[in-house]
């Protein structure tokens, strides 16, 4: 056996597919054994595997032991002179096996290989040759001198940015995306580290490698595509605890003494530094459109103070202070309120929401007018006043942001990207029923033939005439049918066209059209899988509120409760979880099996049909009303099913 391939899945089902089918194509030209390791995914990527891949040699895991241990399971039972690791979210050419394996046979002295990696933008990933972390190189990495100065030998020696992308290289470091292993290699230095769980395992081998006399190249004549972001987001807390935990790691391993200290310390001031930089800029993007518009707002009701004590009254002080320090910030903070609690912050933007949070809002603050002592009211002249204004300037603030993003005013309408479909009439109408299928809506141009022979009354060209295409018909997104075209040809145009074009590529007999624009984001998916209500923010948001409500009534109508609840007990302890987010008064029966399948949601005191016998179905048929209970979800439902129930709610 030549080569063996091992991949390790973790919930990236589509991706997944799309990458076998990229390798069979690509095995073709060697004996090749293929591996898929499963962590206990939750998608079907196993019984897709198994439905539509049966050449390969499936381990399905129960647990999730992590990469480096699930890489080793597939490799000690493989038989190739070559060993390549490959992630699932990659797409490899059709002669990249081949030129890889040519290269190493011609250079003896090569323990490993690298390859041109890019993005689903086309652009180049720098992580595809990367220097041996040391703490200069940790220093420049972490405090941005390496972005600062790309091509700098003294700065960016993680990256090498020094080294020219289109020539090959002695290089230190593997990418564990695409790591292409001598199998005698590995024999004497040994497989992955296990004690690296993600993140570090790439970097220690390769440093075996290395260190045991042998060269590690990069190989820019062989191209693939890395989605990347698929399994840790580059974003989030867990990306950063995850990467800098597993150079703290290698450190320990191979530096002593001073040396080692100083790395750790440099690594674990970096953990703290970088998730807190992570965590105010989560937080900013959750929180500048509020303060934005609370700042508006704000203001805005401070000048309408003004005018209205100088017109209507024609008396500038008019006003106590107590208005503008105690009234206004309250006014702003149940607007915002009740715009958030309403979806009216939830993307896409709906000015629907917006107006139905204001409304809320100045319905709530006329109640509370109401009950204040009346030398806390202000005016209702003021609320009134206020709420149009608060109205104008928000709309205003999202046409502002929204045209600077889309170059549109729409807001809340889906902005129809022009697209173009690469492919056979078969495989085109196939995109385009899959779209429709999806939900997604699109102002498809026409198609791109990949024959010389364009015929066809939506064919607006040859293949070899795309570029012309995309100038003269404004093309943003474009799909590419890899049952007709070369990933060679894919990956070509991809990086000639540039990143400011979104690209998508539909994999063969696949229902999954697939891309990524952004190296640091999860990939965008057109799918025709089920989608749950239940999961949508605004949907959560609303149980959660419907959970704290009902609590708060039962526990102020306890007394009256004690004649109607079977356990009054029961009843209290189920209302102080509820509301401290322990439990949900409505949730999945716990007697499904499969209920990984299915959103996370808090453990129920009542399940979806809690007055049918669970004992009297069977589990596929509790699956299935969890699952409908997931898809269609509204807030009415749980509020349905707790008055059936009113009696059942102390168990």
């Amino acid at each position: 056996m030549k080569l063996t391939v091992v991949i390790v899945n973790y919930n990236v089902r589509h991706f997944l597919e799309q990458a076998l089918l990229a390798v069979r194509q690509a095995a073709r030209r060697l004996t090749t054994e293929v591996f898929v390791v499963d962590n206990n995914s939750v998608d079907d990527s196993v019984a897709m595997v198994r439905e539509k891949f049966p050449e390969v040699i499936l381990l399905a895991n129960r647990d999730n032991p992590g990469f480096s241990i699930a890489n080793n399971q597939a490799i000690r039972q493989s038989s190739g002179e070559y060993v390549l690791l490959l992630n699932p979210d990659t797409v490899v050419e059709e002669d990249t096996f081949e030129k890889c394996v040519t290269f190493m046979d011609a250079h003896p002295q090569a323990g490993g290989l690298g390859v041109r990696m890019i993005d689903g933008a086309g652009n180049f990933l720098p992580e595809s040759k990367r220097g041996f972390p040391s703490p200069w190189v940790a220093f420049a990495k972490t405090f941005g001198l390496a972005r600062l100065f790309p091509h700098s030998r003294l700065f960016n020696h993680y990256h090498l940015g020094y080294l020219p992308e289109m020539e090959t290289h002695q290089v230190e470091v593997l990418a564990g995306a695409f790591m292409l292993l001598r199998r005698s290699v590995l024999d004497e230095v040994g497989l992955l580290d296990e004690a690296f769980f993600m993140y570090g395992e790439d970097i220690d081998l390769s440093y075996r490698i290395v260190q045991a006399g042998y060269v590690n190249y990069y190989l820019p004549t062989a191209t693939i595509i890395h989605y990347k972001g698929e399994s840790t987001k580059k974003g989030s807390l867990n990306y950063v605890k995850a990467f800098y935990q597993a150079m703290i790691i290698f450190a320990r391993k191979h530096f002593q003494g001073h040396q080692a200290d100083l790395f750790v310390g440099m690594l674990q001031g970096a953990i703290y530094l970088r998730a807190g930089m992570t965590l105010v800029s989560n937080l900013f993007r959750r929180i500048y459109l509020p303060l934005l518009e609370g700042i508006l707002i704000f203001f805005g009701l401070v000048f309408l103070q003004h005018f209205w004590a100088n017109y209507h009254f024609h008396d500038p002080d008019y006003y106590d202070p107590s208005v503008r320090n105690l009234n206004f910030p309250l006014y702003v903070f149940i607007w915002l309120g009740s715009i958030f609690f309403t979806g009216g912050y939830d993307e896409p933007f709906r000015l629907r929401r917006l107006l139905r949070g204001l409304v809320i809002g100045t319905l709530l603050l006329a109640a509370i007018y109401g009950f204040l002592e009346p030398e806390y009211r202000s005016s209702r002249a003021l609320i009134l006043l206020g709420a149009a204004w608060a109205f104008f300037a928000t709309v205003v603030t999202r046409w502002i942001l929204y045209f600077t993003r889309y170059r549109s005013l729409a807001i809340g309408q889906e902005q129809q990207r022009r697209l173009v479909v690469i492919g056979s009439e078969s495989e085109a109408n196939r995109a385009l029923q899959l779209l429709q299928k999806a939900g997604v809506r699109t102002n498809m141009v026409g198609r791109v033939s990949p024959s010389d022979q364009a015929v066809g009354q939506d064919v607006l060209g040859n293949f070899d005439q795309l570029q012309e295409i995309v100038r003269i018909y404004k093309i943003e997104e474009l799909i590419f049918c890899s049952k007709d075209l070369r990933t060679q040809a894919i990956m070509k145009w991809m990086s000639q066209l540039g990143p400011h074009l979104l690209y998508k590529i539909l994999p063969e007999d696949s229902l999954s059209i697939i891309g990524s624009h952004s190296k640091n984001t999860s990939g965008e998916l057109y799918t025709i899988d089920i989608q749950f209500r239940i999961a949508q923010p605004l949907q959560r948001r609303n149980k959660r509120l419907l959970d704290v409500g009902i609590s708060v009534l039962l526990l102020l109508t306890f007394p009256l409760q004690l004649l109607l609840v079977r356990t009054p007990g029961g009843l209290l302890r189920n209302c102080l979880r509820t509301l401290g987010g322990q439990c949900s008064w409505v949730g999945y029966d716990p007697a499904d099996g499969s209920l990984d399948v299915l959103p996370r949601l808090k453990p129920g005191v009542l399940p979806p049909l809690h007055l049918i016998d669970a004992n009297q179905l069977d589990e596929a048929t509790i699956h299935r009303l969890n699952l409908l209970y997931a898809k269609d979800y509204q807030t009415a439902t749980d509020v349905e099913i707790i008055w059936k129930g009113w009696r059942e709610l102390g168990r």
